[in-house]
């Protein structure tokens, strides 16, 4: 017998049991898209490798270690995204978005990374990604920020999550910061972990981001990317806090939190979540005013977020009638050739008049006994019965499923009526 052939290590399936979660989140945040005025936006999986290179950086895990990158018949080098906002950026500028327009994008799918699978983190996840262009005050920023903690209060997880901010300049302010940065780290270079040591000259911020406990004590006693930063940034940091306050929006500022990827700059946000174990962030994101630059394009404003589907589902409380919405109305029970055939035709009639049903039609025939076990096993709450003696009298007899009630027999032309009643 051949082996039989399983799932990548990491990229998993969602079952039909699980799809209803997804739906009921996926349903929530279109909805919340929607009542802020954006709109979506849909991109190919697969990108020219060099987007990634020159957007999220060289000297960076994501490209070093972890992006699924092949050459394709052409020799083109071609990597999974791994990420949405270059992606995101990309479309925009090829399609003529940006030029002297403002854009409030969302977007959800697939991204692919190539890391160690545990519990949250996975080979191939699912975000839900927001990118607005052509803004440059801190209002939109707090917007995306109160956006997200609206989330949570639709998703009612809100006492599940904290919000860290941080500001990290702009890119001149931080330049000069990493340079401090720099000569602190190499003063202590001896305790700097391996991570820590390859990271000095290339991406020292990211040191500040360890998750290594040995690195904390050093990490607290850091310069403070706060303490350098230009005016302006300290001016919409401020602004920004002071709309956080005027709306009730609780927050820490976190001075340590850099984010992982070069093209942030400014605002810089997380919402974390002591409940999911050593993978905690829920939801991260900020401002990357000079990415559509750093692609070929014309210097253009631009913050974002983005999220994890599957650490979503994880955390939430999902309704107990999630699952039961989605189950059928109807489950038609055919006894006979002939009710087989006649059914099919009633059920398409029905449908017809009422869009809203769900109903599901036994085929393959089988006895009355076994076709009701499976009518009871579809979760549908009435089993439709349609035999020789319903076909002679022009009626169907209507089973109970899920009530303690007696059985009906209603005639055919009266069943579009009854549902509309009782469904």
């Amino acid at each position: 017998m051949a082996k039989l052939i399983q799932a990548i290590r990491g990229m998993n399936d969602i079952l039909p049991e699980q799809t209803p979660y997804w739906q009921y989140v996926e349903t929530i945040f279109r909805q919340l898209m929607q009542s802020y005025g954006y709109h979506e936006i849909r991109m190919p999986i697969v990108e020219n490798t060099a987007l990634f290179k020159r957007s999220i950086g060289e000297v960076t895990d994501i490209v070093e270690k972890e992006m699924y990158t092949f050459d394709d018949r052409n020799g083109d080098s071609l990597t999974l995204r791994p990420e949405g906002t270059a992606c995101c950026v990309r479309a925009a500028m090829q399609h003529g978005l940006l030029h002297n327009q403002i854009q409030r994008l969302w977007y959800t799918g697939a991204m692919f990374r190539h890391e160690r699978p545990q519990k949250g983190r996975y080979r191939q996840f699912h975000q839900f990604g927001v990118e607005t262009f052509g803004l440059s005050g801190p209002d939109i920023d707090a917007e995306l920020i109160l956006m997200s903690n609206r989330l949570w209060q639709n998703l009612g997880m809100s006492e599940d999550v904290t919000l860290e901010l941080n500001s990290l300049g702009s890119s001149e302010a931080r330049q000069q910061y990493r340079d401090v940065l720099v000569k602190y780290f190499e003063s202590h270079q001896e305790e700097l972990d391996e991570d820590s040591q390859r990271r000095l000259h290339t991406n020292p911020l990211r040191i500040l981001d360890s998750k290594n406990p040995a690195m904390q004590q050093l990490n607290e006693k850091a310069p403070k990317l706060i303490d350098h930063l230009d005016e302006e940034s300290k001016h919409d940091f401020s602004i920004l806090c002071k709309i956080l306050d005027d709306t009730g929006v609780s927050y820490k500022i976190n001075p340590r939190l850099v984010r992982g990827l070069d093209y942030y700059s400014k605002t810089v946000f997380e919402w974390v979540t002591d409940k999911l174990g050593a993978q905690g962030t829920v939801c991260a994101g900020g401002r990357f005013d000079g990415l559509v630059e750093q692609l070929g394009g014309k210097a253009t404003p631009a913050i974002g977020f983005a999220l994890g589907i599957e650490r979503l589902i994880e955390l939430l409380d999902i309704p107990e009638n999630i699952q039961r919405e989605n189950n059928l109305h109807v489950y038609f029970v055919l006894v006979g050739e002939k009710a087989s055939s006649t059914g099919m035709s009633l059920s398409e009639e029905w449908r017809n008049q009422m869009p809203q049903l769900k109903m599901q039609v036994n085929c393959g025939g089988g006895s009355i006994k076994s076709q009701m076990k499976k009518a009871d096993k579809s979760g549908a709450d009435l089993a439709f019965i349609l035999g020789e003696d319903e076909l002679e009298k022009n009626v169907v007899t209507i089973k109970f499923l899920r009530e303690n009630k007696e059985q009906e027999v209603i005639a055919l032309d009266q069943v579009t009526e009854y549902l509309k009643n009782n469904i």
